[in-house]
């Protein structure tokens, strides 16, 4: 394992913003720390990076424990939710401070600078002033600026998160892009679950403090563990086993065994055909129209589903319908608080 964090602690006080927390990152991967505001995401970022002290536990860097190395000894690079330029230095600068202090000879920061530039996408900014430039514009040389010096982790703490959509869309791509091309072993935090879906190689779940889950982002979605994360990553539908065994009792084949209310049904809203019916057991109560996709609120015996389907289907409010799951694309998961 390339970063290597075991059993990391954090208290404040009797609060345990961190409790006992073991993540990895290998060599070239892409992880994102994804959880609710207040899980301990940026704290346990903020450790790796030495910015924070933990209260026990390891953080390793191929096998160097780095727990009393300071910040600057680390060489990680690091990219803030606020940009976090000089204000009086120009875009050059900015990205060239990093080597001009490591005492690189100033032809090779030039070259670095003008290669960097054309990376992010902004040749012609080099004597600009941050106050210049747009949001995004600014978070792309905070980005040139944290890999000028090749750092051996980058740490991104919710980099997108003060920008507008579109712009938010745009430099998910470039950051993907780039961190692939270089092959920087990279930690985000985000509490954007479709920004972890499309960057991450791994994603690692938390919340008060703990790890829910890791795994891939399809591991994540299609096969959460626990109802907090099945709750948390996008739309689900949670079926407790009594009415599944009323009302969708093929979906039993897949249970682990236990009590009833040891586990939950999770059926994403993809995942479930409506069809008009007249004998059907459900009404479709409300549609909505989201662009790319129809949203259905169904209701039925047990309660409430949301489906949600791609194109046009013949089928109107107030109408009975029957629907169809089947049993792989049912996941069982922990029951619990969410």
């Amino acid at each position: 394992m390339y970063l290597n964090v075991q059993n990391l602690t954090k208290t404040y006080g009797n609060f345990y913003a961190l409790d006992n927390v073991s993540i990895g990152v290998e060599s070239h991967e892409f992880v994102c720390l994804l959880g609710p505001s207040g899980c301990g995401k940026t704290t346990l970022l903020r450790i790796i990076a030495g910015l924070t002290q933990s209260n026990g536990g390891e953080v390793r860097l191929l096998g160097e424990n780095l727990v009393n190395l300071p910040a600057r000894q680390r060489g990680f690079g690091i990219v803030f939710q606020s940009y976090s330029l000089f204000p009086n230095m120009t875009v050059a600068e900015n990205i060239g401070y990093g080597l001009k202090i490591r005492g690189v000879l100033k032809a090779d920061i030039q070259a670095r600078i003008t290669s960097l530039l054309g990376t992010i996408k902004l040749p012609d900014v080099a004597e600009r002033y941050p106050w210049q430039l747009s949001g995004g514009q600014q978070q792309r040389v905070a980005l040139a600026r944290a890999i000028a010096v090749d750092p051996r982790l980058l740490l991104l703490d919710e980099p997108l998160s003060a920008l507008d959509a579109k712009v938010r869309g745009e430099l998910r791509t470039e950051i993907r892009d780039l961190q692939r091309s270089l092959g920087i072993p990279t930690l985000m935090v985000t509490h954007d679950q479709e920004e972890a879906l499309t960057l991450a190689d791994r994603i690692i779940c938390m919340n008060h403090g703990r790890v829910e889950q890791s795994g891939t982002p399809e591991d994540l979605y299609l096969r959460p563990t626990t109802r907090f994360v099945a709750d948390f990553m996008g739309v689900s539908n949670l079926i407790e086993t009594r009415y599944v065994r009323e009302c969708l009792p093929a979906l039993l084949e897949n249970r682990p065994a236990g009590e009833d209310d040891a586990y939950i049904a999770c059926i994403r809203p993809e995942q479930i055909t409506i069809i008009a019916d007249e004998n059907g057991k459900a009404t479709v109560r409300a549609i909505s129209f989201l662009g790319n996709l129809n949203r259905f609120e169904v209701t039925y015996p047990a309660g409430r589903l949301i489906v949600e389907t791609h194109g046009h289907i013949n089928v109107s409010e107030g109408q009975r319908v029957r629907f169809e799951i089947r049993p792989e694309d049912c996941s069982w998961v922990v029951s619990g608080a969410v």
